[in-house]
């Protein structure tokens, strides 16, 4: 299906990108930024989205990953791919890279991008869940110039975020793990046993893929700081199940303080659904939302025991 006719515009920098955001806004027009095109796209063809212009954003700028001294920031327009096979980001931000090494398909990663996802905010996308638990931050760019959002206050609806529509994301800056990372190795998919001592960060993301879809059925990001074995920091997230991706306080409180053998594992993800009413569960022909709600426990622990292990 072709989609409605629209005015294509290219901009060779974030500056004019916005500014031509912005003239189309005060002009009464309704303008989509191109990113990665995974969203937009498919989205126009089927009629949901009937821009009057487009603007694709076309700069270097804003691909890639560069290390700073407490963190890492990374370019919006970086793809999945470049993040999952990036050795900076599966040492010091493993969640994200679990995260993107899941969305879609060899195609799609090869050329979506972690920006675009993000602002698209599907209920049941993956890269939400883990900036989340990441607890990065959004730096965003505008009219009245730049500003940056806790990635807990980004997401506020299905398909919603706070950014302006003539606001760009520009960059994901995620807190660098320390030295002991517990990250997954890419070429074995296990984690170095010998990095999980004192004052190490363990994370993972797991989901049930919808059978349909191909998105997340249920996905959860867990990142839990330690001090030998009392977790001294907890950070848990999930997708797919309501109506944005979330953080789940019950559970990270229930962690704080503690171990995480398996018992704890198992008492932290009975409280998966305490911060969140029934009736914002997700439902649809393949799965309903009491059947998501009774997954969500089940892959809280995974994605716990994913981490330490």
């Amino acid at each position: 299906m072709f989609p409605p006719e629209f005015d294509y515009e290219r901009a060779d920098s974030v500056a004019e990108a916005v500014d031509r955001l912005a003239a189309h806004t005060q002009a009464g027009a309704d303008a989509e930024l191109l990113a990665g095109g995974h969203g937009l796209v498919p989205a126009m063809k089927a009629g949901d989205r009937e821009p009057d212009a487009v603007v694709d954003l076309d700069t270097e700028d804003l691909v890639g990953v560069t290390e700073r001294e407490d963190s890492l920031a990374v370019g919006a327009l970086t793809t999945y791919s470049d993040l999952a096979d990036s050795t900076l980001v599966r040492e010091h931000a493993p969640v994200l890279a679990d995260a993107v090494a899941e969305v879609g398909d060899v195609q799609i990663r090869n050329r979506g991008t972690l920006g675009g996802n993000l602002v698209e905010a599907h209920p049941a996308a993956d890269p939400p869940a883990a900036v989340l638990a990441a607890d990065a931050t959004l730096v965003l760019v505008g009219p009245d110039g730049e500003r940056e959002v806790p990635a807990t206050e980004f997401f506020v609806g299905e398909r919603e975020t706070v950014v302006d529509p003539a606001e760009i994301l520009t960059e994901i800056r995620v807190p660098a793990a320390g030295d002991g990372t517990n990250a997954r190795t890419p070429e074995t998919g296990t984690r170095d046993a010998g990095a999980s001592g004192a004052g190490s960060t363990d994370a993972a993301y797991v989901r049930r893929t919808h059978p349909a879809t191909g998105y997340a059925l249920v996905g959860v990001a867990a990142v839990l700081d330690r001090d030998g074995e009392t977790v001294t920091d907890a950070r848990v997230a999930a997708t797919g199940v309501v109506e944005h991706a979330v953080r789940l306080p019950a559970v990270e409180a229930a962690l704080a303080g503690g171990p995480v053998d398996a018992d704890a594992r198992t008492a932290a993800a009975a409280t998966a659904d305490d911060d969140l009413d029934t009736g914002r569960f997700r439902s649809d022909p393949s799965a309903s939302g009491e059947f998501r709600q009774g997954l969500l426990a089940t892959y809280v622990e995974r994605a716990l025991a994913a981490a330490v292990v």
